[in-house]
């Protein structure tokens, strides 16, 4: 990877539905050689998708719960099935293996709180291995910079 690479990695993570033509005018690339090197990004891994960012809050999701979950066991077999049960519950953003005193870590969106608490009580505390759910909700979301920001701070 390149100046140039790094560059339409940036233009791209603020905004993917930026036409190949703007991108390749602002990196100084023909629109031909530009897609090129964008499908060489994909085709490599650097880009491993498209998205758009969803205001939750608008769509009726105002709850944000971050629930830390701690297993009985650590074995492969039993962090493979609580990971296959987590990923079939509507609502579970994020599911992250972590270190620290706890094994897992959820990023839930709900619509309230008896929708967090139907959650909890039919979804997560039936889920394979778990001793202990700890649940915190986020009251204010604080902006920081974006992944493309951080990943390339000081290129």
């Amino acid at each position: 990877m390149d100046r140039i690479d790094t560059t339409i990695l940036k233009l791209l993570a603020a905004d993917a539905r930026a036409p190949v033509s703007q991108v390749a005018t602002q990196v100084g690339l023909s629109q031909s050689a530009c897609t090129r090197r964008i499908q060489a990004l994909e085709s490599s891994g650097h880009i491993t998708g498209y998205g758009a960012r969803l205001g939750h809050r608008r769509l009726g999701f105002r709850i944000t719960a971050l629930v830390d979950i701690t297993l009985g066991t650590q074995v492969e077999e039993d962090l493979a099935r609580f990971e296959r049960a987590v990923a079939e519950i509507h609502g579970v953003v994020e599911c992250a293996l972590v270190s620290g005193g706890q094994d897992y870590r959820l990023k839930i969106l709900a619509q309230d709180l008896d929708d967090y608490e139907r959650l909890h009580r039919e979804h997560l505390g039936r889920l394979p291995g778990v001793v202990t759910i700890n649940s915190s909700f986020v009251l204010r979301a604080v902006p920081t910079r974006s992944e493309a920001d951080a990943l390339f701070a000081g290129t």
